[in-house]
């Protein structure tokens, strides 16, 4: 071969040497297979809207029975339940607020975040891994002695809302359905358990009842006031960050951020005047701890250097 047609061979492989190294140092991003992400769709959420996922669980019916949850409420589960919330909020310091009963939770975020670009598919796959995990990582926790027998499983779905009114119909909605589903099984399960019924007597006792019918029944039947079950039984699970201030127990005003639980009316105008940052600029409110702490709060605590008596706070990775 002649010089002339060996140079120019020799400046030709280096020269493609040189593209495929350039072009492949990224990975697949730069190669011709690029192509395949004009096929991914484009997701991101509306600007200036609350953003809400709420989560359910898949067959809890079948899991709690086959775990022998308590009925016809079991305080541990939905402590369990709590913790994996209590997670989620820790890593996504733009919920302001989450609410849970039941099987279900759901958590809210600020109009303005900008969390994962707003991207609806990141977002909602996060929050639902996230608390799965963390309910199964925390089952011997709060389940002490029981098995876990099989994995848990929740879906989820987004929820938008534009206007503050929105939001708060929306969380009034899921706290009347507390109501209206636990007074029913409380008059269920008290028939079954203690009066002796089958499943099929009890529903057929309680077909056709109002609340007014219930409520007398649990009086008369069993002497239970309704009025005075646990409120987190009635009113489901409301979870604030807020800076807290510990007594005497822990030192003399030490502040910690943390996931507080509330059960209070969320339907009536107090609740959203005693926690206005809600609604307003967002900067967590302050609670003081009179009482002792709750093992949800503990359990938060462990996590912490009590010692250390600056202010600390939870980080998001976020």
């Amino acid at each position: 071969m002649p010089p002339l047609q060996i140079t120019k061979l020799c400046l030709k492989t280096s020269a493609n040497f040189l593209y495929r190294v350039l072009h492949t140092s990224g990975g697949m991003a730069c190669s011709r297979y690029e192509y395949v992400k004009t096929y991914e769709k484009d997701d991101s959420i509306l600007p200036n809207v609350w953003i809400v996922i709420r989560l359910d669980g898949k067959g809890f019916h079948k899991f709690s029975k086959i775990h022998n949850f308590e009925k016809p409420n079991d305080t541990n589960a939905l402590s369990l339940k709590n913790t994996a919330a209590v997670t989620v909020m820790e890593e996504f310091r733009d919920i302001i607020l989450a609410y849970g009963q039941s099987d279900e939770y759901s958590f809210v975020f600020r109009k303005e975040t900008n969390v994962f670009n707003r991207r609806a598919a990141k977002l909602l796959s996060y929050v639902t891994s996230l608390f799965t995990s963390s309910y199964v990582l925390n089952w011997s926790y709060w389940m002490e002695n029981k098995t876990l027998k099989y994995p848990p499983c929740f879906d989820g779905r987004i929820i938008l809302y534009p206007s503050d009114q929105n939001l708060r119909d929306y969380l009034s909605w899921r706290q009347a359905d507390v109501h209206i589903n636990n007074l029913y099984n409380t008059a269920f399960w008290n028939l079954v358990l203690k009066s002796g019924l089958s499943h099929q007597e009890a529903e057929a006792e309680l077909r056709g009842t109002f609340s007014a019918d219930k409520n007398e029944l649990l009086f008369t039947k069993f002497g239970i006031n309704y009025n005075n079950i646990p409120k987190i039984f009635r009113k489901g699970t409301t979870l604030l960050r807020k800076r807290v201030k510990l007594m005497e127990k822990y030192g003399d005003d030490i502040y910690r951020t943390l996931i507080v639980p509330l059960h209070d009316d969320m339907i009536c105008d107090k609740f959203w005047k005693e926690h206005s940052e809600l609604l307003g600029k967002y900067k967590p409110g302050e609670y003081t701890c009179t009482t002792d702490l709750s093992r949800l709060l503990i359990k938060q605590m462990e996590n912490l250097n009590i010692g250390d008596k600056n202010e600390q706070s939870f980080d998001s990775n976020s």
